[in-house]
């Protein structure tokens, strides 16, 4: 076991302290004119009020360590217990039904571990299996079973909810638990290199629906991360390399030293090299943590999202095949096009273009998947619908984040059709 690692997020609305008195303010020519509670208002045609302002602030820790359910492994046990409340916690787990099948003995070892832990937490049902995959995120069915399955164990919002699996099931099953009784306490154990470096140490949950990825969802900050790099031996290739893709899309934008590990340490990286994997998992983290820790948008309010690089069309490419293409292989795809956009407008070179998908391919990623090159009856790019859905779900102004440099980044309004066209040509050329 290594020791754990706890980095402790603290997610605030505003950086002003200070406690101001309620803001009253009077409609004057259709403006808002601000003056403070002590001022004497006065009516005024087209109404008044208050302003109300406050700041909330967000602490999670997130652990790194191996064999979580070990009992002699405390990780976990402090995580539920953090805020010393003397009681013993109530925990109900949900189980990638994937992972269960790659490690049988897991469910039992879960047990095992409440069962050494009896003084301070409470398994108050087996652990329950729930499909995992991005397919299974399409509709509302696993979202309603955790419904029920919290309210026939009259879970209360001091309970524990486990998600530990993929990052699909992280999603549905913290979307769920974030709406009964308003919020119960979420622990997130991923089980992926995706989910590890990226969506699973975030503040977002959601599901698929109405034909759009992450259509329905919520912003709710997880109790608890713990991030068991044992759960990672059984994934299948496809998914030992999917949490690179994230990598890059997170060093090309904003770490040109990671950016040069991770190339250096592709063909480690595809072939199973636990160290390796391990710098890139905790370095992903860390940065998409630093994100949301300093980014000033911790809930995605503005319109420019960097952690969705490359996401547009990866997004879009994931729709168009039902699904078959993997979350990490899309976006890598997307990276690759996001990137050839970049040169074309001359914020990378061809040289740093070549690196990227040098690099990508080295780890077993792909740079080019036929659905890029899909028409409509048009004759159009299918692909470039991801650009209106990306508008619409970042909240009606369309923001493309591309590399400027290697480490740097360019927030961009618009996407040439052309250019992109010429990226898809050039991506299959340069696939083989």
């Amino acid at each position: 076991m290594v020791p754990a690692v706890v980095v402790s997020v603290v997610v605030t609305e505003s950086a002003d302290n200070c406690r101001p008195p309620p803001l009253r303010f009077a409609a004057c020519g259709g403006k808002l004119a601000g003056m403070s509670s002590a001022q004497s208002g006065g009516g005024v045609a087209g109404g008044d009020g208050f302003l109300q302002r406050f700041a909330v602030a967000f602490e999670y820790p997130v652990h790194f360590t191996r064999e979580a359910f070990e009992p002699a492994n405390s990780v976990l046990v402090e995580a539920l217990d953090r805020l010393k409340e003397s009681r013993r916690h109530r925990a109900f787990v949900f189980l990638d039904s994937g992972l269960a099948a790659a490690q049988p003995d897991l469910a039992g070892r879960i047990r095992e571990y409440f069962h050494e832990h009896a003084a301070r937490l409470e398994l108050v049902g087996p652990p329950e299996p729930v499909p995992g995959g991005e397919a299974a995120k399409n509709g509302w069915n696993v979202v309603r079973d955790v419904m029920s399955g919290a309210g026939n164990l009259h879970l209360c919002r001091q309970s524990f909810i486990l998600a530990v699996g993929g990052g699909s099931v992280l999603d549905m099953v913290g979307f769920a638990a974030s709406i009964v009784h308003r919020g119960l306490r979420l622990v997130r154990l991923p089980s992926t290199t995706l989910s590890q470096g990226d969506g699973g140490v975030g503040v977002k949950n959601g599901m698929d629906e109405h034909g759009v990825k992450n259509f329905v969802g919520t912003f709710a900050p997880p109790f608890a991360v713990v991030n068991d790099l044992a759960l990672l031996r059984t994934l299948a290739q496809k998914d030992w390399v999917a949490g690179i893709a994230e990598a890059f899309k997170v060093a090309i934008i904003k770490d040109a030293e990671f950016f040069e590990f991770l190339c250096a340490s592709a063909g480690r990286l595809a072939a199973r090299d636990e160290e390796a994997m391990e710098r890139l998992v905790r370095r992903t983290a860390e940065l998409h943590l630093e994100h949301i820790r300093i980014g000033g948008d911790p809930f995605e309010f503005g319109s420019a999202r960097p952690l969705d690089f490359g996401h547009w069309s990866a997004h879009r490419l994931e729709s168009m095949s039902g699904y078959a293409l993997g979350h990490g292989q899309a976006v890598a795809v997307g990276i690759a096009l996001d990137s050839y956009c970049a040169m074309r407008r001359k914020l990378i070179t061809a040289a740093e273009l070549e690196r990227i998908l040098s690099g990508l391919l080295a780890a077993g990623l792909p740079v080019w998947d036929e659905f890029l090159a899909r028409r409509d009856a048009a004759g159009r790019l299918e692909v470039l619908r991801g650009l209106e859905d990306f508008r619409e779900h970042l909240g009606g102004t369309l923001t493309v984040t591309l590399p400027q440099g290697i480490g740097g980044k360019v927030e961009v309004h618009e996407m040439d059709a052309g250019a992109v066209e010429a990226g898809v040509e050039y991506l299959k050329k340069r696939s083989g």
